[in-house]
């Protein structure tokens, strides 16, 4: 089989057009479908803030910004809808700033870390210095998130915040290792009842 025919079929249970291969310019790219949405799936994550009487600031159609107490700080969160793309972004962040001179030491904890996770990965935002958790939703397909799974995306978000703060706190303000760090918060964590 030659590269120009694998690269031409349909893909099995996809209608012609919606997910096939396709030449461009010397690269092949999936032709898909975008759709739009009846309904704004922020307006999903608006009644569940609401629901726990949690402050918010909804900027428009396509962001929204509220605070979750948590036990070690108040928690940063930010859903972003992207029609075009089809996905929801998502970020939780810390209530803590990395200083210029521990971020080499924070990216070497974020590696460690994000091999933990299961969902979502840790990052630091350049700008700010701000860790964050992250995760994107891609919505293609399906009318719109469940209450749910933005539920269960909050969840995660907050119990890996709290997981991961102190390991976080010490790098950057103990002046500890990485792998000192991560290794005390994985015995803490399974110590847990």
């Amino acid at each position: 089989m030659s590269g120009r025919s694998a690269i031409q079929a349909p893909v099995p249970g996809v209608p012609a057009g919606r997910g096939s291969l396709q030449e461009g310019t010397g690269m092949a790219t999936l032709g898909v479908h975008h759709q739009t949405f009846s309904r704004n799936p922020l307006d999903v994550v608006e009644q569940l803030v609401e629901r726990n009487d949690w402050a918010f600031d909804r900027r428009g159609d396509d962001e929204i910004a509220f605070q979750v107490p948590g036990s070690w700080c108040d928690y940063s969160l930010f859903f972003a809808w992207n029609e075009e793309v089809g996905a929801m972004h998502f970020s939780c962040a810390f209530d803590m700033r990395v200083p210029e001179e521990r971020r080499p030491f924070v990216h070497e904890l974020l590696a460690m870390v994000n091999e933990k996770m299961w969902l979502g990965h840790f990052g630091v935002w350049t700008d700010e210095g701000l860790p964050m958790f992250r995760h994107a939703m891609p919505m293609r397909g399906t009318h719109g998130p469940a209450m749910e799974q933005i539920e269960d995306l909050v969840d995660v978000a907050i119990l890996e915040c709290e997981r991961f703060y102190p390991t976080f706190q010490y790098v950057i303000w103990g002046g500890n290792t990485p792998s000192e760090r991560i290794a005390a918060a994985m015995i803490e964590t399974m110590g847990e009842a």
